[in-house]
């Protein structure tokens, strides 16, 4: 008797699908016999509301920062740079250019206190700082 006889049982090297005896029967059949209580009442699900922009409060009023559109030093290429930051670190300023990059699917980084982002990603980039609570200003080209 070869491998595939044992396997199949019908000696054609092919596997069955048409599954026999092994679909007929419930996985979860013998949790029923276990006497769990039921869900959580509706009321309970009703009363869990998530929070808006996961979890966090959007901050307003966090000042003004400009948006440009550069060419110079890059070889061509098109670079959108925001700067204008205060009062924000450098741990919050890599954090919001991954998000940034993320968005607009290119790649960026913090530099000399400024977020570069690689792309003319202007409309992108302002709609996220105005969703973190900054006013964003185009300035420039």
């Amino acid at each position: 008797m070869s491998r595939n006889d044992r396997v199949t049982g019908n000696g054609t090297g092919k596997l069955a699908t048409d599954g026999g005896q092994d679909l007929g029967q419930n996985p979860f059949g013998a949790l029923a016999g276990l006497g769990l209580p039921p869900g959580p009442p509706a009321s309970a699900k009703a009363e869990f509301r998530p929070s808006p922009a996961g979890g966090e409060a959007p901050k307003k009023n966090r000042g003004r920062v400009d948006i440009l559109r550069t060419k110079a030093g890059r070889g061509g290429k098109t670079v959108t740079v925001v700067r204008g930051f205060v009062g924000i670190g450098l741990p919050e300023k890599e954090q919001l250019a991954k998000k940034m990059q993320k968005a607009c699917g290119c790649g960026g980084t913090v530099k000399d206190g400024q977020i570069e982002v690689q792309g003319d990603k202007r409309e992108d980039v302002a709609r996220i700082l105005a969703e973190a609570g900054f006013r964003p200003v185009f300035a420039g080209g």
